[in-house]
């Protein structure tokens, strides 16, 4: 992951790309800071961590996004979006909706959840096998309208 931000860097630097080359560098950044936190405590940054901060990102944004579209800023607005363009680019495809009813089911099915007690199982579950791949809130929303219903 790491080398394919810095391949991508060089390539929006040699084209010329301010956009891109600014919002790598932030994401950059953000892997240094997660490397001098991680240092710290004794660890070392795994994949998941990357594609958890990449989410963060993406997440920020879309809310900063959101502010700017009630204020009218258009010229924010486009910033906003290309940077989630950007970053989106670096995370795994994100599960369809159908895609994601499968795995709730599948996860409910494996866990053995049988109501909303259980479903801190069935979250963590879904955590582990799509980390990046998926809307955790969203897959929230739903696990709970499948447990409590």
């Amino acid at each position: 992951m790491r080398e394919k931000i810095s391949s991508e860097l060089k390539t929006a630097m040699k084209a010329g790309e301010k956009r891109r080359v600014e919002t790598i560098r932030m994401i950059m950044a953000g892997l240094k800071d997660k490397d001098i936190e991680a240092r710290g405590q004794g660890k070392a940054v795994s994949g998941e961590d990357i594609l958890a901060l990449l989410q963060k990102m993406v997440k920020s944004r879309k809310e900063s996004l959101e502010i700017y579209e009630k204020a009218g800023r258009a010229d924010l607005v486009a910033q906003e979006s290309e940077e989630i363009a950007i970053i989106q680019g670096f995370l795994p495809s994100q599960m369809s909706e159908a895609e994601i009813e499968q795995a709730i089911a599948a996860a409910i099915a494996e866990t053995g959840a049988a109501s909303i007690k259980d479903m801190g199982r069935v979250v963590g579950a879904l955590k582990g096998k799509f980390a990046g791949r998926m809307d955790f809130g969203k897959a929230s929303a739903l696990v709970k309208g499948k447990l409590g219903a």
